[in-house]
């Protein structure tokens, strides 16, 4: 069987040491914002439009770019980590469809969240996480890790 892959986005926003979160409907699990590349986008493009569709904050990503020179090409923001999620599992073992996702760390100006793409989330859904909060959260540990480095990211690049 063939495996479907799409290119997603991921952002772990922070203000004030601390990252939004809310549980996925359907998955059951606490995540940042994030969501499908479109095919007319940069990831780090997307990863600041879901994080707006998804919370309403304009967020500032805290990414490196290579100090690379080209003459038809320029560096992007480069993301934290690339992961690899397996979305459609089958009982024989074989995976249908995955994410290539591309997770980057960013700050918001303010904790207000306030939705506005369809479909989203309400306001109410999302709470902010100190790292403490999520070691003791009980959450997934790639999300209990990737939020502590995001919030470590985004104090050291404030320094």
């Amino acid at each position: 069987m063939e495996t479907t892959r799409h290119f997603t986005a991921t952002t772990y926003v922070v203000n004030d040491g601390a990252t939004a979160l809310h549980e996925h409907g359907r998955l059951g699990i606490y995540l940042p914002p994030g969501g499908h590349i479109e095919r007319d986008e940069l990831p780090h493009e997307a990863a600041l439009r879901e994080v707006y569709e998804e919370t309403g904050l304009e967020a500032e990503l805290v990414a490196d770019r290579a100090d690379v020179e080209a003459p038809n090409g320029r560096p992007l923001p480069e993301p934290a980590h690339q992961m690899l999620h397996d979305i459609d599992v089958y009982p024989d073992g074989s995976v249908g469809h995955q994410h290539i996702d591309h997770l980057y760390y960013a700050r918001a100006p303010r904790r207000r969240i306030d939705p506005v793409g369809e479909d989203e989330a309400n306001a109410d859904e999302w709470s902010w996480y100190t790292a403490a909060d999520l070691r003791s959260s009980g959450f997934d540990a790639d999300v209990v890790a990737l939020g502590c480095e995001a919030i470590e990211a985004v104090a050291d690049a404030r320094a």
